[in-house]
């Protein structure tokens, strides 16, 4: 396994910010078990031989190479020691008399510092520390030079950065807030920063009781707003400098990833903590929860239905907004934080994995609402999707071709909401219906019991399909047609429900194109006949869908790698589900395989109750909701089948064996 990349930070700021003084209260504080400090100047002149005085007297190429060999350097000892590395370094210097200043930035510099933490330091304090320092003699300049230097120091190094995905801060030469700053960077990870937003939702669901869980995104979703853009377009700290925005952070290459959530969670760092806190009021007063959600809301948790806000933006403002509208008692907020408070950051992954405990380690049947490509993966993982749908003028522009895609490509199957409701849908409303989430019947199905996912064929149908099937005198082909109508039967009034269904072009009859329908995502299923017994009623199935694949399986291992790879959707299919103990064995292959394979579908002519119950099989049910049961009937009769009344035997004739 290849060494991970050091940690180097670098510690710049105008000469006199501080630096070597900031650079040993930082060894104090953090010791050096963890931590490496380094003065750029003492590397070079370690390295140079003549020492720092030959390396003064260099030509600017030659000076060039010589500290990129230094930071290089610092990049081998750090990776080495595995200590995060400290290094004072400068960007620039610059002579009160010149029109610019001299950039000593190196490719070295680009390649090797992951963090750059500029010291700014109020200009007058700066030109008192360069008069009255007696060890380093440095050329005259005035606060107006001073501060003109950092100004321009702070906007390259900040673009600089941003162009080399390079995490920067422009933060106040506060010890302890640097410290504070450097702790988090030594073990903060992807991993790290999951755990701790687990653990806080841990801590909100230890005090939830019952099936259902309402997740909501919030900007955007609860609110027309984002509150990240309101918070920045404040006055107070409005820019117009590059990379000091979130829409600069987030249209690098980097995207929504965790490093531009990082970089964005550094930008909140350089505001003091009064104005920090003043500018959420500011944005929390600013917003208003959409009065649908929030009659929802209240009507669901009325009724004992809990839900969690899982926001990419500020904790410290969503807690304000959500007790502005009388709803903290009720809803809880999975939210960013700070990173001296040792907080974490949400992204679109971060929010698909706490859905996925949600369920997992809970058992929760999930409700999850969003708005934008970051909520897709929480969409895809949630038991029922809704998308919130805004003014067009508000809504999210790359949601479009993502949502399109995840319904076409990845099974999802979603429903949106319409806020005003006499805005225009997304794609349409065969591909993503429309939903009241204020109507009664919408909140009836919120506060419902987890639905057992188990279908089963109409009466009247069931009635006429299952007589061949219980007949003694029907057997052999006459039985295996049996079967197969009734797959064919399931497959076509129950699966296409379930399923969906994908439109595509047809010839008509007339002579001119029209519209058919076959199943969603019908080519990426795998349909598996359970020998010997469900073959026939898997060969019905495969006739309503003849796109899809087509296995026989006498056991789990006949399921391989590449039958499933690429597949979505996988159909189990047996005549009879006794205990349930066989199609637990065949899930619990398929989901070890860890393949795309999402939802399982196993379809039976006859379903014993008990087996849904209770048992491994009901174990299954509760555990992975991604399970369905689609039958033509249920059983209360536990009688297993001998010879003559062996289903296995009457389809192939073969119960003279047994």
């Amino acid at each position: 396994m290849p060494p991970t990349r050091p940690t180097v930070v670098g510690l710049y700021g105008v000469p006199g910010c501080g630096k070597t003084r900031m650079m040993q209260n930082l060894k104090t504080s953090l010791g050096d078990e963890q931590f490496a400090y380094y003065e750029g100047s003492e590397i070079i002149a370690s390295l140079v031989p003549g020492g720092l005085d030959v390396f003064k007297r260099m030509g600017k190429d030659d000076k060039a190479v010589w500290r990129e060999r230094a930071i290089r350097e610092i990049g081998e000892q750090c990776s080495a020691t595995q200590r995060v590395g400290l290094v004072a370094g400068h960007l620039m210097f610059w002579d009160e008399d010149k029109e610019t200043g001299e950039l000593v930035w190196t490719k070295g510099d680009e390649e090797i510092y992951t963090h750059i933490f500029d010291l700014d330091t109020p200009a007058d304090v700066i030109s008192r520390r360069r008069l009255d320092d007696a060890e380093r003699s440095r050329p005259a300049a005035s606060e107006t030079h001073l501060r003109r230097w950092q100004i321009s120091e702070q906007k390259q190094l900040r673009l600089l950065c941003l162009q080399h995905s390079i995490l920067f801060a422009n933060i106040a030469p506060d010890p302890v807030k640097v410290a504070a700053l450097l702790r988090g960077l030594h073990h903060h990870s992807e991993e790290y920063n999951l755990s701790r937003a687990q653990d806080r939702l841990d801590a909100i669901l230890r005090d939830i009781t019952g099936e259902t869980l309402l997740v909501l995104d919030g900007d955007r979703t609860l609110i027309p707003e984002d509150t990240g853009a309101l918070f920045w377009a404040l006055p107070a700290l409005s820019s117009d400098v590059t990379g000091r925005s979130l829409r600069d952070i987030f249209s690098t290459p980097s995207g929504y990833s965790y490093h531009a959530f990082r970089q964005a969670s550094l930008l909140y760092e350089e505001i003091p903590d009064e104005e920090f806190e003043a500018c959420c009021e500011q944005v929390a007063s600013a917003v208003t929860v959409y009065p649908q959600i929030l009659s929802m809301l209240r009507q669901a948790t009325d009724r004992g239905v809990k839900a969690v806000i899982i926001s990419c933006g500020l904790r410290a403002i969503w807690d304000k907004i959500l007790s502005n509208a009388g709803l903290s008692e009720t809803v809880k907020v999975i939210a960013a934080s700070r990173i001296k408070d040792d907080g974490f950051i949400v992204t679109g992954e971060v929010k698909r994995a706490l859905v996925a405990h949600m369920k997992q380690a809970y058992g929760l049947f999930v409700w999850a609402f969003g708005d934008s490509v970051l909520d897709l993966p929480m969409l895809k993982e949630a038991d029922r999707a809704i998308v919130l749908v805004g003014e067009e003028d508000k809504r999210s522009r790359s949601m479009e071709n993502a949502l399109l895609n995840a319904i076409d490509c990845d099974g999802l199957r979603a429903y949106q909401v319409l806020i005003p409701d006499t805005i225009s849908p997304r794609l349409d409303i065969f591909k993503l219906p429309v939903v009241d989430i204020t109507h009664q019947s919408f909140i009836d199905s919120l506060v419902r019991h987890r639905q057992p996912r188990v279908y089963y064929a109409k009466p009247a149908a069931a009635k006429l399909l299952m007589s061949p099937m219980r007949d003694a005198r029907v057997f052999g082909p006459s039985l295996r047609t049996a079967h197969s109508d009734v797959g064919q039967y399931l497959a076509t009034n129950l699966l296409s429900e379930l399923i969906g269904l994908e439109e595509y072009p047809i010839p008509h009859v007339q002579g001119h194109q029209t519209s058919g329908y076959r199943f969603c995502n019908e080519e990426k299923t795998l349909i598996a006949a359970l020998m010997r017994g469900g073959e026939p009623m898997a060969q019905g199935v495969n006739q309503a869908m003849p796109l899809a694949m087509f296995v026989h399986a006498y056991k789990p291992e006949d399921i391989k790698r590449h039958h499933v790879e690429g597949r979505r959707t996988l159909i189990l299919v047996d005549s009879v589900v006794n205990t349930g103990k066989t199609l637990v064995e065949f899930i619990h292959h398929v989901r070890t395989m860890h393949t795309t394979i999402q939802r399982i579908f196993v379809v039976a002519g006859v379903i014993q109750a008990q087996a849904l119950s209770e048992g491994r099989l009901a174990d299954v049910l509760r555990v992975d909701t991604n399970v369905w049961f689609v039958a033509l009937r249920q059983s209360e009769n536990k009688f297993t089948g001998k010879g003559t009344t062996d289903t296995g035997h009457r389809l192939f004739n073969t119960t003279h064996l047994d």
